[in-house]
């Protein structure tokens, strides 16, 4: 599988890139238990930086802001989370999507909590 040239990939490319890098280098994929605790554990560790860059507490002395690295890390271990329980993460976005959609429609947009916020 080819990269396109702005190194941009769709979300079935990129399970396939995981898929095969598992293959070449990974041996197999962890059990779906042990992945799961892998996520939440990268989940925290992208929490320590969020807390550190938007919240009240500040960066120890030389500690990296690699905000990007670690959500590269938490969409790898979903992705190969998708890839053992076999789910097409594509097709599950679009229907999440569609059913936010026709749930949310309106809902957000009436929130008077929401109106006042500029982010």
């Amino acid at each position: 599988m080819q990269t396109r040239e702005n190194g941009q990939l769709t979300l079935k490319e990129a399970q396939e890139k995981v898929d095969n890098w598992i293959k070449q280098y990974g041996v197999r994929y962890f059990n779906e238990l042990t992945n799961f605790a892998i996520l939440a554990e990268e989940v925290g560790e992208f929490g320590r930086i969020v807390a550190r860059k938007y919240g009240e507490q500040s960066f120890k002395k030389n500690e990296p802001d690699n905000t990007e690295e670690e959500m590269a890390d938490i969409l790898f271990v979903l992705i190969c989370m998708a890839n053992q329980m076999d789910i097409d993460l594509e097709e599950a976005l679009q229907k999440n999507l569609h059913k936010k959609t026709s749930r949310d429609k309106k809902r957000h947009k009436a929130n008077p909590k929401l109106k006042n916020n500029k982010s």
